[in-house]
């Protein structure tokens, strides 16, 4: 099946605690050794490398899939894991709130308030934990406002994402394929019982009295009179939502904070030049993608990849966080440089499956950091305190601890 030389036999080795506190030696040497290859505690082959990715997110031989951990926590139909006409109407009821020319009419006035909320919290003090007190918050709090969810406090949309995070990336499977962790779904399905608590009397107010909330509109938009789409069908994609698009902004500006702190000098460039915000998020995105490695595709057909043959109906997992890492593409790309070329990466996947928010997901990132910057130019890292990264389906500080003078 398989046209490598080199003997993968130590991919049986490989844990999930070891691909969830450091996924990137597993992939570096994959990248080297077998862009395409079958990773037994994922129960999935995997993809590595940029063109590896590429290829498989953009080939008319694969389609949308969701991993086994991902359907288990979310259910069906979710947008990230369904095709043809499903996937469609997901699409056309999310993306009109998300187009660009659409977001750029009430972003700044959602966003900016929040940050700023978030800023007088800590400006005063001289120190704070960034993820848990800024960046987190900030992108939930924005989310959660977009979709509806005012009523729902920022530490419970936080603790919402986080459980559904653990649930999701519960990937570990045996040799049958069993979960081997079946107790590592009870988060997930708590999150679930209580967001549905929450949302089912919003929902019932919604179906008789529409408002400009993003799932009241899901609940709307394209239907014909007096009709609405069933809760069903949109409870999946709203777990997504509150997971994947609430983690991404938050981890993705958390990121980007630790590259720049760790080069002095362009902190000082990006403080000194808002206008360079967008490109310092770019490269954070680049350097520790949020979404490392959550989506995968199928293939339609018998196909070869990377020297690999694939029989029908085989899932690839694609690691977008390794493509990112890829040395064919990038020059020492485990670095983070302001000024590296500005080549694409692969941070918001590819293919029709492509995240439906990028556009809404860097507007948040890029007023985020303009507010922080501003209020706290003086930011620097407190280096008595480390800073950790976890997690291998998504990825980020797990905490960042900063000072400033007052």
């Amino acid at each position: 099946m398989t046209a490598t030389s080199h003997d993968l036999s130590w991919l049986d080795d490989v844990t999930m605690s070891e691909l969830e506190r450091n996924p990137y030696p597993t992939y570096e040497r994959l990248r080297r050794e077998a862009p395409i290859a079958y990773v037994p505690v994922l129960g999935s082959y995997v993809a590595s490398t940029a063109e590896a990715c590429r290829e498989v997110a953009s080939s008319p031989h694969f389609e949308g899939v969701i991993t086994p951990a991902g359907g288990r926590t979310f259910g069906h139909p979710a947008i990230i894991g369904v095709n043809g006409d499903i996937h469609a109407e997901l699409r056309g009821m999310v993306e009109p709130q998300l187009h660009p020319s659409e977001v750029d009419t009430w972003v700044d006035d959602l966003v900016r308030p929040i940050a700023r909320d978030y800023i007088s919290k800590i400006e005063d003090r001289g120190h704070a934990e960034l993820v848990g007190e800024y960046c987190e918050p900030v992108s939930v709090r924005s989310l959660g406002d977009l979709l509806g969810l005012q009523s729902v406090s920022s530490d419970k949309l936080r603790e919402w994402f986080h459980k559904l995070n653990r649930s999701f990336t519960n990937a570990g499977v045996d040799e049958n394929g069993e979960f081997t962790n079946p107790d590592g779904f009870t988060p997930g399905d708590e999150a679930r019982a209580e967001i549905q608590a929450v949302v089912d009397p919003l929902i019932d107010k919604w179906i008789e009295q529409p408002e400009n909330t993003a799932i009241s509109h899901w609940l709307h938009d394209g239907m014909p009179p007096g009709k609405t789409r069933e809760r069903e069908f949109i409870y999946p994609t709203i777990y997504v939502y509150l997971l994947g698009a609430m983690q991404e902004p938050g981890h993705g500006m958390a990121s980007t904070l630790v590259g720049l702190l760790g080069r002095p000098d362009q902190m000082e460039e990006v403080v000194d030049d808002a206008s360079l915000i967008p490109r310092a998020v770019s490269e954070g995105m680049r350097w520790t993608s949020p979404i490392w490695s959550a989506t995968a595709r199928i293939s339609t057909k018998a196909v070869t990849i990377a020297g690999v043959d694939l029989p029908a109906n085989t899932p690839v997992i694609l690691s977008y966080g390794s493509a990112n890492h890829d040395t064919g593409k990038y020059d020492a790309p485990t670095e983070y440089d302001l000024h590296r070329p500005p080549l694409p990466h692969l941070a918001f996947g590819a293919g029709n499956h492509a995240c439906a928010g990028i556009y809404y997901a860097n507007q948040v990132m890029r007023i985020g950091l303009e507010e922080l910057f501003e209020a706290i130019p003086n930011l620097e890292r407190d280096t008595r305190e480390g800073v950790e990264f976890w997690g291998w389906g998504f990825r980020g500080p797990t905490s960042l601890h900063c000072t400033w003078e007052v």
